[in-house]
């Protein structure tokens, strides 16, 4: 996971995402332990008390839960990580598409180049 995070913007919301998508394409199996936060930390080059926040708000949505002194896990039903990440996906996709309309290269343009870039 280390490598992705980008520093122009909060790092906590993304390290959630690395880890959803991480439960979504099974890196972590439904019931698997998560490494430990120190290990996540030293993984991302950041600091643990950011890891544990961004655990916390997995958990609070429903895509990982914690047992006391052992760690986080992963839930069973991985559905809402499946729709997080769609979600996400989404929102990066149209990101995408306004960042080329702004640089002049209008959607089906977009596209085309898309396809071109997919061959190369």
């Amino acid at each position: 996971m280390n490598g992705y995070l980008d520093k122009s913007r909060p790092v906590g919301p993304q390290i959630g995402e690395l880890l959803c998508v991480a439960v979504v394409q099974g890196e972590y199996a439904p019931g698997q332990r998560l490494p430990s936060v120190r290990e996540l930390a030293v993984d991302l080059g950041v600091n643990p008390n950011t890891v544990q926040h961004a655990l916390e708000s997995l958990g609070e949505q429903g895509i990982l839960y914690s047992v006391r002194g052992s760690g986080w896990y992963v839930q069973e039903d991985r559905t809402r990580a499946r729709e997080i990440l769609t979600r996400l996906r989404r929102e990066k996709t149209a990101e995408f598409f306004r960042t080329m309309q702004f640089l002049g290269l209008p959607t089906e343009e977009t596209k085309a180049f898309v396809k071109e870039w997919e061959h190369e």
